[in-house]
């Protein structure tokens, strides 16, 4: 993420639309911006990005002339994440926060401990270390994680704390 930071550095509006665009999943194909299969207008990102339409447009010509670029925002997809909906649909969510999220095997240790509870991962989300500073893992269980497992996950290797919803 530091190289699309490093080809807006020079732009704070341009790079932030970039950021957003990333950050949501949003593609670009042609000259429009995708979430999915829906069309999202210049206006719509500017006003999610706090800057004028011509700002987006600015940083959607640049992104579509640089090749380096279109390879990453052309590949771009969003995901339904849900950890919102869990308990609509009988799940619980579990936030892992890690003492350093670029330690290996974090995932690894929190999903040995779920499969030994006889529990059902549904989703597992790990936010990117590298772009974002409050990384942490999101995992959505089928039913609840018997409370006898919550000392195990806490013990797991670079896990700083568990926050169950």
């Amino acid at each position: 993420m530091e190289r699309i930071r490093d080809f807006f550095r020079e732009y704070p509006s341009q790079e932030k639309v970039a950021l957003l665009l990333l950050s949501h999943g949003i593609r670009i194909e042609g000259p429009i911006a995708y979430c999915g299969d829906i069309a999202l207008s210049d206006t719509a990102i500017g006003r999610a990005a706090g800057v004028d339409r011509r700002v987006v447009r600015t940083t959607i010509d640049k992104i579509r002339e640089s090749p380096e670029l279109m390879a990453i925002y052309s590949k771009l997809r969003s995901i339904l994440l849900l950890s919102e909906v869990a308990p609509e649909i009988g799940c619980t969510t579990l936030e892992i926060i890690p003492t350093d999220a670029s330690i290996p095997g974090i995932l690894w240790d929190v999903t040995a401990v779920i499969f030994r509870a006889g529990v059902s991962v549904r989703q597992a989300v790990v936010d990117d270390p590298g772009f974002r500073n409050d990384a942490h893992l999101i995992v959505v269980v089928d039913g609840n994680l018997p409370p006898e497992f919550i000392p195990e996950l806490k013990e797991c290797r670079g896990v700083d704390r568990v926050i169950i919803r």
